[in-house]
Order: C-alpha cells, then structure tokens, then sequence
C-alpha cells in the first residue's frame, strides 16, 4: 500500500480527537517507506500545526530504587537475570530524592519521573511513593512514576498523592512483545495502562527501536500506541542501549535515518503527543538530534543518567539548544 504526500499532508490537516483515527499497520508501514525528506517535511508541518517548534519538555528521570527486578526483558540492566555488575539497592531517602529534584527544576526542568525496578509494587511500596511524589509536587514540578503493574486501587493512590503522568512502554510490537520478555505478557501492559487511565492519570507510553526488529516490527510498535484510546500524552522514543551482560548486548546497530524514521512516524500519528528523545540520545550526534527535533520530537530527558545508562551533561543540552535556538517549555504542558 502507498500513500501520496499529498493524501497524508490532507489527513494531518484535519484536527479531530486524538482517537478518531485507527491507524492501521500497512498505513504505517507506508509511512515509513515515503523518501526520507519528504516524511520528516511532512512530521514537521504536522508539528507546527499543535506545537510551537521552538519550545522543548524538559524532563529529568531518577532511578529511585535500582537493580533486582525479577523481569527478564532483554534490553534491561536491571533484571536479576543478567549479569550486569548491577547491583540490587534500597529505595533512596525521601530527602535524598528531593534535593535531586530541586537541582532538576533549578537546571529548567518541568517534570520529575521516577522509577523503581520493580515488577509491581507491593501497597507498601505504593505508600512511601505516595509520600514521596507528594514531596516533589510540593516543589511545583509536574510528577511522573513507573513502579511496573499495578494492582486495583494503586492507580488511584498514586493519583491522590499527586502523580501527573505514569510511565509503561509497551516497548515493541505486540506480535513480538514475547521474543523480548519472556516474564509478562503484552496484555498485562494493557492491563495496567486501563487502570491508570480509569484513575485519571495521564499516560506516558512509549517503546524501544534497535532490538533487531525488521521496519515492519516497528510499525507494529506505532501502531499498538496510536491506536491507544485516547492517545498517550508523552511518547517516549527509545533507541537501545546495548549493555554487556544483556541479551541484546550484541543487537545490530540502527541507521540514524531509521530512527529519524520512527520520530517523524510517531509525530504524524499521535499529533498532540510530546514525543520525547529518551534512551540512546548520548550517542547520538548533534545534527542526528537536530533532525529529531525537525521531525517532531519536543521532549528529552535532562540530566546525566537515565535510571542506570548515561544521558548527555546538562550543559551539552543547554549548547545545543542554544545553537538550534530551542528553548524549554516554561509552563505545565497539557499533554
């Protein structure tokens, strides 16, 4: 199946709900076989059309219980089925968590994620996050968790201490979710991304390109988070990290125009999503994020780790903002 420019630039034209279109896996998959300047135009007008280009989400992500999780995914350092040299911690003091995130929103920050290398947290756990999410809203950052599956009522827990966003990827296509974790199914991602809408929290859902998936895999990625109902307000964007000891320590490197590819995708798909540059970006060269960001990305983590992998410093962010004349976002997103 083609698509014309022409057709695609129509249907980025019409304005509806985020929902009102299904996307189906061979309109994606024709998405991604549009030359490639041509796809990152057309990313780009659908951009302009829901965003100011010039502004960029800051978010700052804190591990803040590491190592241990009985998962086994493939790509993650943190399963206690690898050997990474990771080793299993405590969660981090209330205090200790604070002043990282005052740092976060003294350096331009608007949001705060935190994650715990959990499989679900236990009601316990639910409690000292709640304490802890509580703190850090108080600080008038927005607030973002990924705790792994949620039991009933946790959701609305997390919502009454003042959680904004929850983080759970669907990772990879649904029809290959198996291949990569071996330990949960991709109906119990679903399972908990129902319970935190119905809780009234917003979504942030996104996944990993580079795991050795064909194009059409991919699709198969942006299709299971387009067509979630209502579209997830952050789409983080993942290129992998390939971490020794991992099983995907030896996965093949990706075409920097490939991911490019899946940005621009993901911005003509979902486009009232902040669609954010996550995992991967300190391997990435200036001019390859710079395309990013013309193809629609308008998020990235700020700061010098992302849970347990390097991020790009601070200060290589502000340079390079200020060489592409991009600016943070200053007020609370929406979306």
């Amino acid at each position: 199946m083609t698509v014309s420019p022409v057709a695609l630039r129509r249907q980025s034209e019409r304005k509806p709900h985020p929902s009102a279109q299904y996307w189906r896996k061979c309109q994606i998959e024709a998405l991604f076989e549009l030359p490639f300047l041509d796809l990152v135009y057309q990313a780009a007008e659908v951009h302009r059309q829901h965003f100011n280009p010039q502004e960029i989400q800051l978010s700052t992500l804190l591990s803040i219980k590491t190592g241990g999780c009985p998962e086994d995914c493939e790509y993650c350092p943190q399963s206690a089925h690898h050997n990474t040299g990771l080793q299993k911690e405590t969660m981090m003091e209330v205090a200790d968590i604070l002043e990282k995130a005052k740092i976060a929103k003294a350096r331009g920050a608007s949001r705060f994620c935190m994650g715990a290398a959990w499989r679900g947290p236990k009601p316990t756990d639910v409690e000292k996050v709640s304490e802890i999410i509580s703190a850090v809203k108080s600080l008038g950052l927005e607030t973002c968790g990924t705790f792994g599956m949620l039991e009933e009522g946790m959701a609305e827990d997390l919502k009454n201490a003042g959680l904004d966003y929850y983080n759970h990827n669907l990772d990879t296509d649904p029809e290959r979710y198996n291949d990569i974790i071996h330990t949960r199914q991709h109906e119990d991602r679903m399972d908990t991304l129902g319970k935190v809408r119905g809780a009234g929290l917003k979504v942030c859902c996104g996944g990993i390109v580079g795991m050795n998936e064909t194009r059409p895999e991919r699709a198969g990625l942006i299709a299971s988070l387009a067509n979630l109902d209502p579209q997830p307000e952050s789409v983080p964007i993942n290129q992998l990290v390939k971490v020794a000891g991992t099983p995907l320590a030896d996965a093949e490197d990706l075409d920097w125009t490939e991911f490019v590819r899946t940005i621009a995708v993901a911005r003509i798909t979902m486009p009232k999503s902040y669609v954010r540059l996550s995992a991967g970006r300190a391997d990435m060269p200036e001019a390859m994020q710079a395309m990013c960001f013309l193809a629609g990305a308008n998020s990235i983590f700020y700061g010098d780790k992302l849970l347990t992998t390097e991020n790009p410093e601070e200060d290589g962010d502000r340079m390079l903002m200020e060489k592409l004349d991009l600016r943070p976002l200053q007020h609370h997103p929406e979306g």
